[in-house]
């Protein structure tokens, strides 16, 4: 298939089920908020500078504007498997993290050291990425995005020891309304991953140990790094064929999340490959 030049943002015509970029986020900065940047948040904020830096470099007006939203500090056991030195305990994540990035980018991205709340305004919001470790709280972006709200896609992502899923969906909102082939976020492909019931409560790892136990090195980079190269794809062609994917590290397998709405419905009614908990 033969694609159009790099300076392009638009790919040609394929002839399996796609999904396009609305359009107006090839023409203005697109603004992202991050909500949660523990192991997989840490590791796709690192990397949101170099999908910043791509989209500048192919064309698009202004790139991204970011915002980072946590409201956990640094613990000894963070400096583990996360980014975050033992000089930067007792500091909040988000804020370690944008100013380390704003500095050796020299961006201008904020940081929101809390936690997202139910019913909680995202104004001006165009991409949501929730990096989030608890059913309770994807149920909190999954209601800040849905009903009035403009958020044009919400990237989920989550993992377990050594496997993990990531979703692009659509939420239904002011912008995303019901159609046929409007993207499935993870709340409406797997209910049971926004049910806070079902939460089992675990307490946060007290050792180096416990937290490599709990998951294995590079899961979070791993999925960190496939929900980005799905989102360049998208900015990069203007559309995609497939919205999220789940990848096993122990298996050293991966397998494709297509836009396809006949297996939206088969998943809906609850067949097979529910995702990783949370």
């Amino acid at each position: 298939m033969r694609r159009k030049p790099c300076g392009s943002l638009w790919s040609a015509n394929e002839s399996m089920v796609t999904h396009s970029i609305h359009p107006e986020l090839l023409r203005r900065r697109v603004r992202v908020l991050v909500v949660g940047c523990g192991g997989t948040g840490s590791a796709v904020v690192g990397g949101l500078p170099f999908l910043h830096q791509a989209l500048i470099a192919w064309g698009h007006p202004e790139g991204l504007q970011v915002t980072v939203m946590d409201g956990d500090v640094v613990s000894p056991t963070n400096c583990v498997r996360q980014p975050f030195s033992r000089h930067e305990v007792g500091h909040p994540k988000c804020v370690v993290l944008v100013n380390r990035l704003n500095l050796f980018w020299n961006l201008g991205w904020d940081a929101v050291p809390e936690h997202l709340a139910g019913k909680q305004r995202l104004d001006r919001i165009d991409i949501v990425i929730g990096c989030v470790d608890t059913r309770a709280a994807r149920a909190v972006i999954h209601e800040c995005t849905s009903g009035w709200d403009s958020t044009a896609y919400w990237l989920d992502t989550g993992s377990t020891a050594d496997a993990g899923q990531f979703i692009l969906g659509e939420p239904l909102n002011q912008v995303n309304r019901r159609s046929r082939t409007r993207l499935r976020t993870v709340a409406d492909l797997y209910p049971e991953t926004v049910d806070s019931s079902l939460d089992d409560d675990e307490l946060p790892s007290c050792s180096a140990v416990q937290a490599l136990e709990k998951q294995s090195p590079f899961v979070n980079q791993v999925l960190a790094q496939h929900a980005l190269a799905l989102l360049a794809r998208l900015f990069r062609y203007g559309n995609i064929s497939y919205h999220g994917g789940f990848v096993n590290l122990r298996e050293g397998g991966a397998a494709r999340l297509a836009v396809d709405p006949l297996l939206w419905r088969r998943l809906k009614r609850g067949s097979k490959g529910k995702p990783s908990k949370p």
